[in-house]
């Protein structure tokens, strides 16, 4: 049995900023970012997303489940995978996550709001 220590149980992304929309409106990708949380463990993770803005007040406590052995691709851009919350576009957040089991997180940005598409992938800051 691997007794390594996989993942951390709290992720800070501090980078939080949705693209805005492509100037091209025949653009067949969308801007958007993503959290990917992968779930190593033999048991289900259940976390926990806190949204923190410049201006006004977080937004906490909004559950994800993430199954046992499995990864979860969460859409920012997509209310439904976050409890109905609309983001707004080109708004500065920072995203904190608390699993009740160690989970790893990675955070992913499409920018196609200029001719040359960015996309910057990164590990969040864990503890």
């Amino acid at each position: 049995m691997n007794m390594v220590k996989e993942g951390k149980k709290t992720w800070y992304i501090v980078d939080g900023w949705l693209p805005g929309r492509s100037p091209n409106e025949n653009a067949s990708l969308e801007g958007h970012e993503a959290i990917m949380i992968l779930n190593c463990k033999e048991k289900d993770a259940h976390v926990l997303l806190d949204i923190f803005y410049e201006t006004k007040e977080p937004l906490e406590g909004i559950k994800i489940d993430v199954p046992a052995k499995r990864v979860k691709c969460i859409r920012m851009d997509h209310p439904q995978e976050i409890e109905g919350i609309v983001l707004s576009r080109e708004e500065q957040y920072s995203l904190r996550l608390r699993s009740d089991v160690e989970v790893i997180v990675q955070y992913g940005r499409m920018d196609i709001t200029q001719p040359n598409l960015a996309y910057i992938g990164f590990i969040g800051y864990s503890e």
